[in-house]
């Protein structure tokens, strides 16, 4: 007993000096009331104090386990907090310190608020990115026609371990040439649309149910956002293509049928108030395409009514067309006299007109072929005008040249008379103009050789070769001289015998003022008589010939072709088989040269 005594007393000892010693003194004051055994109380105590061991271990136990659970909360915040700032691309957090030090509370009472605000930031940034691949997600299905997307942005799945500030750029870098590129489209979209309206304006359709046969979105009266996929930018580029088209077929059928209406108001006369009700269809015809933009000036109406005006002229025109037919084989026989050139045979054009008649020959490609003809006259006529000046002047000098002679030939011009002094000075003038004459023709030669060179045909004039005019000419004035000459010698032998008799017989009194009796006045001609009696009586049957008519003289030459059958001269070769026949006409209006 004392053993256990000394130990229970030391642990009473120890007991008291706390507030358990008070419960064990009074449990031992009532095991010395009771009588209790010590063997009992030993072990009472014993029970009491491994009751308390288990209830320190406990305490111990559930340390350290607080212990360790501070230790995991800091390291899982250290770890969180460390995640946090590379996930936002982030080295640290300005006002923590670098290093940890304290009690474990306080360290994680420390890491706590920056941890709340590294949370807060993330919570941020991934509202952030949300937003931004939202509108990403949201136009690129714009872009792709996918209309029945759903922009709510909790389908977008954010990375979260990568939240930072670079990645966010390259989203929105990306969003914003997403805008871009659905602006471009809405422009497009914009411009395509415009185009349609203003293509379908002009060609009189209506431009609503285009745009809403194409796709629904783009007609404003359904109020949603409009389709600006590639399938639609597409779509509206080959309606417009096909409007384009559609606008370049009517243009072309109202030039065709302005072309049409021009040339029949041209060839019937058409006046200007008829043609002003269709001034809208001629006033196209030098307009492209891509100029027509007034609104209706291509509709089907205006087709329509342009075609039936056609017809109706047509119709007008094969009624009037020998009438035009006519005309304009007027315009080119006056060409061809104007110019002294060959005219069509008018068996020619007796048969053009039987065709005509008949339907056998179409009115386009007649009135077609007599306008070329008509060119090629005139361009011919052109050609002819330097050469034909210089042929009337010849004309007009050789008219000149006949009257001089016939002058030369009057016994009474030195008379005084009336009117004798204008036909000295007509006479003077004649000589100037005579003595000009050969030189004229020379360049008559030269002009018409080059012309016929040039040409590869024979210049004719009233179906006579010029150049066997000239030539007939220069042979009949070489004869005149000749004749001229021969004149002068007879005269000269004549007055050597008369001075011969004089001298035999004796002077006899007004010998000297005896006149060598001359020829009348029409005695230049008597020579010229025998050459060709044909065109001599085609002159007789014009009348009474005036010698200073120079429009006369040419009449002549044509009256001579006339009788000379009307033969035509196509080659060079012609012209020495009728040599003879031109003689007689140039022979008829020369005489001997004035001296």
């Amino acid at each position: 007993m004392a053993s256990f005594q000394s130990p229970i007393t030391m642990r009473s000892s120890a007991l008291l000096e706390t507030s358990c010693g008070y419960l064990l003194q009074e449990l031992q004051m009532i095991w010395d009331e009771v009588g209790e055994d010590q063997f009992e109380r030993e072990k009472v105590l014993l029970d009491l104090e491994q009751e308390c061991l288990d209830v320190y271990r406990r305490k111990v136990d559930r340390a350290n386990i607080s212990r360790a659970r501070l230790h995991q909360e800091l390291a899982e915040s250290e770890a969180e907090f460390t995640h946090l700032l590379l996930s936002l691309g982030e080295r640290s957090l300005p006002g923590r310190p670098e290093k940890m030090t304290g009690t474990l509370k306080e360290q994680l009472d420390s890491i706590t608020p920056a941890l709340r605000e590294m949370r807060l930031r993330k919570e941020e940034r991934v509202n952030q990115f949300r937003a931004v691949q939202a509108q990403i997600q949201k136009i690129s299905a714009e872009i792709a026609g996918l209309s029945e997307y759903d922009d709510s942005s909790t389908n977008v799945i954010v990375n979260e371990n990568d939240l930072s500030l670079k990645k966010l750029e390259e989203y929105q870098i990306e969003l914003q040439g997403l805008h871009n590129e659905k602006n471009d489209r809405l422009q497009r979209v914009e411009k395509y649309i415009d185009a349609v309206r203003s293509l379908s304006a002009t060609l009189g359709m209506e431009s609503s149910m285009i745009i809403t046969k194409v796709h629904p979105s783009l007609s404003e009266l359904f109020g949603i956002s409009k389709n600006i996929s590639d399938n639609i930018l597409a779509k509206l580029n080959s309606t417009v293509e096909s409007l384009e088209e559609e606008k370049k077929k009517r243009l072309e059928k109202l030039h065709q049928l302005g072309k049409a209406l021009t040339n029949l108001w041209n060839l019937m006369g058409t006046p200007y108030n008829d043609r002003r009700k269709f001034s809208h269809v001629t006033s196209l015809l030098s307009v492209s395409s891509a100029e027509v933009s007034e609104s209706g000036s291509l509709t089907h109406n205006i087709i329509e009514q342009a075609e039936a005006e056609v017809k109706r002229l047509d119709q007008l025109k094969a009624s009037k067309m020998q009438e035009l037919f006519l005309k304009k084989q007027k315009e080119l026989e006056d060409i061809c006299n104007n110019s002294h050139m060959e005219i069509p045979s008018q068996s020619e054009m007796d048969k053009i007109t039987n065709l005509l008649n008949s339907g056998e020959i179409d009115h386009a490609d007649l009135l077609t072929s007599m306008d070329e003809q008509i060119s090629r006259a005139k361009e011919e006529a052109s050609s002819r005008k330097v050469i034909m000046e210089k042929v009337e002047r010849w004309m007009l000098a050789r008219d000149e040249e006949r009257w001089l002679e016939e002058y030369s030939m009057d016994e009474n011009r030195y008379s005084v008379s009336r009117g004798a002094h204008r036909n000295l000075r007509r006479a003077e003038r004649a000589r100037v103009t005579v003595k000009k004459i050969p030189a004229l023709v020379d360049s008559l030669f030269a002009m018409t050789k080059s012309w016929e060179e040039e040409r590869k045909k024979v210049f004719l004039y009233d179906e006579v070769p010029l150049l066997a005019m000239l030539e007939e000419y220069n042979m009949a004035r070489q004869e005149r001289e000749e004749e001229k000459q021969r004149q002068r010698e007879k005269k000269k032998v004549q007055s050597q015998v008369v001075v011969e008799q004089e001298n035999v017989f004796g002077s006899r009194p007004g010998s000297s003022n005896r006149r060598i009796p001359n020829r009348s006045l029409n005695g230049s001609f008597s020579n010229a008589i025998p050459l060709n009696r044909r065109i001599s009586m085609g002159i007789q049957q014009l009348g009474t010939y005036s010698i200073n008519s120079a429009t006369q003289g040419i009449s002549f030459i044509k009256e001579g072709r006339k009788v000379q059958e009307q033969k035509k001269f196509a080659r060079f070769g012609h012209a020495s088989h009728f040599k003879d026949e031109t003689a007689s006409v140039v022979s008829t209006f020369s005489g001997p040269l004035s001296p």
